[in-house]
């Protein structure tokens, strides 16, 4: 925002070149024009045609960064798609041979011998 003492200063120089009054017409209006231009460049303003094209660089950066976020979301959706399919096996495990009871192996022995 413009603080109060650029304004004021503004003013007096504006004030200033107005005394001369008895100078010609142009010459007040280029000294007017200069204080002000001078003011204008002292707050660091841009032009319509900078602003406009910042903005349709803001808005080009805008899409894609939105373009990217969906991409990443996809790639994390496949991600997490291959990690759950590699979790749960498309084949059951291969069953153990089951151990002899205690009883079956009692009686196995007593017949060997």
């Amino acid at each position: 925002m413009v603080s109060h003492d650029r304004i004021s200063r503004l003013a007096q120089q504006i004030g200033d070149r107005l005394q001369g009054a008895s100078q010609a017409p142009e010459e007040v209006q280029k000294g007017i024009q200069q204080v002000v231009k001078g003011a204008f460049d002292r707050l660091e303003l841009v032009s319509r045609e900078d602003f406009d094209i910042l903005m349709d660089v803001l808005q080009r950066t805008r899409a894609r960064v939105e373009a990217l976020e969906t991409q990443v979301a996809a790639l994390e959706a496949a991600l997490d798609d291959n990690a759950s399919r590699e979790a749960t096996p498309s084949e059951p495990p291969a069953a153990l041979p089951e151990a002899p009871s205690p009883e079956e192996d009692a009686g196995a022995g007593e017949t060997d011998r």
